[in-house]
């Protein structure tokens, strides 16, 4: 797993308070489809459109 990953994980962990379970499950799931995890959570209902923009502008800025 790559740093960016890394770092795009412990921001949903600790900003968003996204379960870890919940991240490991979309996980799985982003190898099967190929999809990024934040639009795989989205899909998954785990976040909101507005926690799902929030990514983007903190992946932006990252």
């Amino acid at each position: 797993m790559s740093s960016d990953s890394t770092k795009l994980i412990h921001f949903l962990e600790d900003e968003l308070s996204i379960p870890p379970t919940s991240i490991k499950l979309a996980l799985q799931q982003c190898k099967k489809d190929l999809g990024p995890l934040p639009i795989v959570l989205w899909q998954q209902g785990v976040l909101s459109l507005q926690q799902l923009e929030r990514i983007f502008d903190w992946m932006e800025m990252a």
